[in-house]
This record gives structure tokens, sequence and C-alpha cells, in this order.
């Protein structure tokens, strides 16, 4: 009887991320592992031990793989990502401490280390600029300019080849960040986007399309970018990465992208950085300027942020107005004809914005009602999210004066958060503590304190 096959977190790392592709193309051309391991004339173990992530592959097996599953440079164009990871984990190991924990510093470290890093953190988001911005946007020429294109066969091009391994490295590294928070990955995107995407954007593309193509695909990258910036609380830097990634949709001509990272991402920051008014009027900015090309999930994700602005302005009857558009919307979306980007915003992470607009509103009942929504459906790989929602629900528990049940809530959520390098999951942790503060002589709340100081010491107040 075989053995049943190692469950793989595609998400955990570049190892299990290349190991979980290369199982499901074998098991896609019906060969077992030894029928593969004869084919490219390796051994069956290491197939194994390759599918399991328990050890790295060599180029030579690589591109073995690759020519005998046809997978058409899928496995190949992974190479340069489980290099560079497996030159770090080299590094890490052989480090007087043990462990190369530089690159994971979040922004409450780097108090102890003044220089570039610590400075980066302090520059400041400055909502002055967004109203330009937005406006920039909205009235951006109908027809731009369209990316030049080289001459077919001059060197240095760009093709679609190119763009379908980005996407890859793209697509690796959110699947990280979510499991790991910023802290971990940052270095790696940045190295990403400072070495092959400016390369990439220094070319020229083969034809038109495919230099729209490049333009929307960098943008992905620096909206990543600056998603990471917030998780690591540099929040002047994140703004100033998603208006780069803003600019590039407007390159790319590509409006609906644009109007997400308007409201989604800048219109986020700037309510996070506690400027609703400003968030406010990019996410409307958005809804304009996206009427006729919005999608349903897309109009879904934009009216909730307007919903989000509204409600922590204290604007009940707007927020609710919204956020009926935000549910009919998505109800009316078909994942099939959404854009991809989009592909995360179902009824779940809906309900996950509509508890967050409760919880302003303060409105406890309705806060708890919509987070078990979420939270029953979130992936277990996503740790960021379940740290923050778990954290979000104990806020909420201690609001409604149920003190055991919010410092359990929060346990777990402290759990959560120290399985991440997330300065959002740390800021969440230290606000349930600043709820439980009124109640702090109770014993539950003293030994959250202490279970706080001893799990998370980061978060500790």
């Amino acid at each position: 009887m075989g053995q049943t096959p190692r469950m793989l977190q595609p998400s955990l790392s570049e190892r299990h991320f290349f190991g979980a592709e290369l199982r499901r193309l074998r098991e896609r051309a019906n060969l077992s592992q030894a029928r593969l391991g004869a084919m490219i004339r390796f051994s069956a173990d290491l197939v194994r031990r390759i599918e399991t992530a328990d050890r790295f592959p060599s180029r030579e097996f690589v591109e073995a793989c690759d020519r005998a599953l046809e997978a058409g440079g899928a496995l190949t164009r992974l190479l340069p990502l489980l290099e560079e990871s497996r030159n770090s984990e080299n590094m890490r190991a052989t480090s007087p401490s043990g462990s190369g924990n530089a690159d994971t510093l979040l922004p409450t470290q780097l108090k102890e280390k003044p220089g570039v890093a610590g400075m980066v953190v302090r520059v400041p988001f400055q909502p002055g600029v967004l109203d330009r911005a937005a406006l920039d946007w909205l009235n951006a020429a109908a027809d731009p300019r369209p990316p030049v294109v080289g001459r077919p066969g001059s060197p240095d091009q760009v093709d679609e080849e190119d763009l379908h391994a980005a996407e890859t490295a793209l697509a690796m590294f959110r699947q990280l960040d979510h499991t790991h928070g910023a802290g971990r990955v940052h270095a790696q995107v940045q190295r990403y986007v400072e070495g092959e995407l400016n390369r990439l954007l220094a070319n020229t593309p083969t034809s038109e399309a495919v230099g729209r193509h490049l333009y929307t695909l960098a943008a992905g990258f620096f909206e990543l970018c600056g998603y990471q910036a917030v998780d690591t609380g540099a929040h002047g830097l994140a703004q100033r990465r998603y208006l780069r990634a803003l600019r590039l949709t407007e390159a790319a001509d590509d409006r609906l992208y644009g109007s997400y990272l308007l409201a989604v991402n800048i219109g986020h920051l700037a309510l996070h950085c506690g400027h609703p008014e400003p968030a406010r009027r990019m996410a409307l900015t958005a809804v304009r300027g996206s009427e006729t090309q919005a999608t349903p999930a897309v109009a879904a994700a934009l009216h909730a942020v307007v919903a989000r602005t509204q409600a922590r302005l204290g604007r009940e009857d707007d927020c609710l107005a919204h956020l009926d558009i935000a549910e009919r919307q998505l109800a009316r979306a078909k994942p099939e004809d959404e854009p991809a980007w989009i592909g995360y915003f179902d009824a779940a992470y809906l309900a996950d914005e509509i508890a967050h607009c409760f919880h302003d509103l303060g409105r406890p009942q309705h806060t708890q009602r919509h987070l078990g929504d979420a939270l029953n459906a979130l992936s277990p790989t996503h740790v960021r999210r379940l740290a923050i929602d778990t954290a979000l629900l104990a806020s909420s528990l201690a609001a409604a004066g149920r003190i055991d049940e919010a410092c359990a809530t929060a346990r777990e959520a402290v759990d959560h958060a120290a399985r991440t390098t997330s300065h959002r999951c740390l800021q969440r942790i230290v606000e349930v503590q600043a709820d439980l503060e009124p109640y702090r002589c109770e014993p539950e709340v003293r030994e959250f304190g202490a279970y706080v100081r001893h799990r998370l010491p980061l978060a500790a107040v």
C-alpha cells in the first residue's frame, strides 16, 4: 500500500512552492515518482525529497523535469528564486548567531539600529499630495502614449515568456507575504524589483500588448511593495510605492486596476494613518473614474472602502448605503468575468470589511457576527489576517463587557501574530490591550498582559 503524499504548503517558501509545482505537473502527466526519476536519470528518492521540500533541486534536475513534463519553462523560470533562497539559507546557517535576521527587523526593532532603514520608516505619510495624484489619474488622457516597441529580433527585448516568469514570481511572493508578513519577505521582493523587474522595465517590449502587460505587472509588484511597507510601519514609503503603481497603470491604460489602487490601497492607507476624509475622497474618485469599466467584484471592493471611511467619520447612514451597494454588486460577480487580482474579494472578505465598519460605529454585536463569517472562511495559511481579525474580535468582546471571552480570544490573536513578522499585527495586539485597560484589575486581564510579555514582547505595553 503506497504512502499518502505529504501535504505541501506552497506559501511557506520558494522550496515548498517548487515542490508543489513539480508534484502538480507530475500528477498531471500521470507519472509516478519512480517513472519520472527514470526519465530524467535521477533517483525516485530524490524526486520524492524535492517534491516534499526536503532538498533544493539542482539546475540539471529542474531543466530535466521541465523537459520531461513538457512544462514549457514553468519550472526553469523558478530557478533564480530557488538559487537566491538557497544562498539566503546558507548565509543564515553560517552566520555567527546561527540566524540571519537582518531582513526581518520591524520598526520597533530598528530604533535600536539607526541608519537608512530607520530613516525610511520615519518618512511621513503625506495626505496633502493625494488629491493631486487622484486628479491626475481622473483626468488621464483616454489614449495614453503606447509603450515603445522594439524591432523584431533586437537584443534585450521583453516578451511573453519574460512576463510569465515575473507573474510566477509575483504569485509566489504574495503567498509568502500572506503567510509570514512582510518582515520575512520584503527584502526578497525588493531585490527582485531592483534586479529583474527594473531590467524588464529598462528594455523594450516585443509588442504594444506586451508593453501594457509589463506595466500592469510592474504595478502589481509596486502594490505588493507598498502593502509590505504598510506591514513594516513605513507608511510614507508605502504611499510612494502605491503612487508609483498608480502611474504605471496609467501607462498601461489599465483604468480598472488604477481605480482599485486609488481606493483599496491608497484609501485604506490614508484610513490606516488616521485620515478618513482624504481616504473618502480617494475612494469616491475611484468610483467615479471607473463607473463605465468596473466589474461587479471591483465595484464591491471600491464601495466597501467608501463605507469604511464613512464609518470612521461616524456617518452610519452613508456607511450602510455603500455596504448595501457592495453586497448587491458582489452578488452579481462571476469569477470568470473578473480580473485575476480581485479574486480574493469574496463574501468572506466583504464580511471582514463590514465588521470593521460596525466596530468603528460602536456596534459590537454586529461586528462579532460578521467577523465570525470572515474567520470561518479564512485559509489557515493567511496568518496575518487571522491575527488581525481575531484581535478585532477580542476588542469587540471587550467593548461588549465580555472580558473572559475577550482575553481568551486575544490569546489566540497573540499566537497567530507571533507566527508573523507584521507591524500591523503588533498594532492590533497593542489596541486590544488598550481596549482591556479599563479592566486592568481583573485577573484575566493581568494574566493576558503577562502572556503578551512572554509570547510577543514587542507588542507589550
